[in-house]
């Protein structure tokens, strides 16, 4: 989207196209948090790829 903004453009209009502009879409990372199961000690994973590049 673009938003053509003058000299003379005022701020409150310039905060009101602002306003028009923001996404409503928030990608909500609390509702993924914990559901993934690993099988395995998150540290141990971590040590094991870390090793591969030796």
């Amino acid at each position: 989207m673009v938003i053509v903004i003058n000299k003379n453009t005022s701020s409150e209009e310039i905060k009101e196209k602002l306003k028009k502009l923001k996404s409503t879409k928030v990608f909500d990372a609390k509702k993924f948090a914990g559901k993934i199961n690993w099988g395995e000690d998150a540290l141990v994973f971590q040590k094991r790829l870390r090793n591969e590049w030796k």
